[in-house]
């Protein structure tokens, strides 16, 4: 049991040292701290191509290592915050971004199931009460007159024999 306890605890200790590392190396960081915070701020806001839910700042990923560099090497180019972003999404896509855009596609992306959705529960309701008109209207079964007389004798015969 004592051993157990021990196994545990060394478990729960290495997890402990292992959950903060980050996935950046140190020669990727900038001597200007002004401009470090920026590139880990767009880190963050990237996707890791090989990770797909990671941003490339916690990434360990050769891509993610690529775009982290290319991050910087534009903000030292003197790219604003939004043109590095718009140079990466050109390069690799609106996948890059772990928060989408609002567009077109995204508007299409979430708002289509629930057109379709809305579409399908009124195209219910509209064969409901076509349905429910049709029943509750008398005199408009098909029946010519003399079929009818005929379905109430028969109904009239049934009903004396049972």
């Amino acid at each position: 049991m004592r051993s157990l306890r021990q196994a545990l605890a060394a478990f729960v200790l290495m997890l402990a040292l292992v959950a903060p590392a980050s996935a950046f190396n140190p020669d990727e960081v900038l001597d200007d701290p002004a401009l470090e915070a920026r590139a880990r701020s767009l880190s963050l806001e990237l996707r890791c191509l090989v990770c797909q839910n990671q941003s490339i700042d916690d990434s360990n990923a050769e891509l993610a290592r690529d775009l982290r560099l290319l991050v910087r090497e534009r903000l030292v180019a003197g790219d604003s915050d939004e043109d590095v972003i718009t140079y990466v999404v050109s390069r690799y896509g609106e996948f890059v971004l772990l928060k989408p855009r609002f567009s077109v596609q995204t508007v299409l992306l979430w708002g289509a199931p629930v057109a379709i959705l809305l579409i399908g529960a009124t195209v219910m309701v509209m064969n409901g009460r076509s349905r429910s008109r049709a029943a509750a209207a008398p005199g408009q079964d098909g029946l010519s007159t003399a079929e009818r007389a005929e379905l109430a004798k028969l109904l009239k015969d049934r009903d004396q024999h049972s």
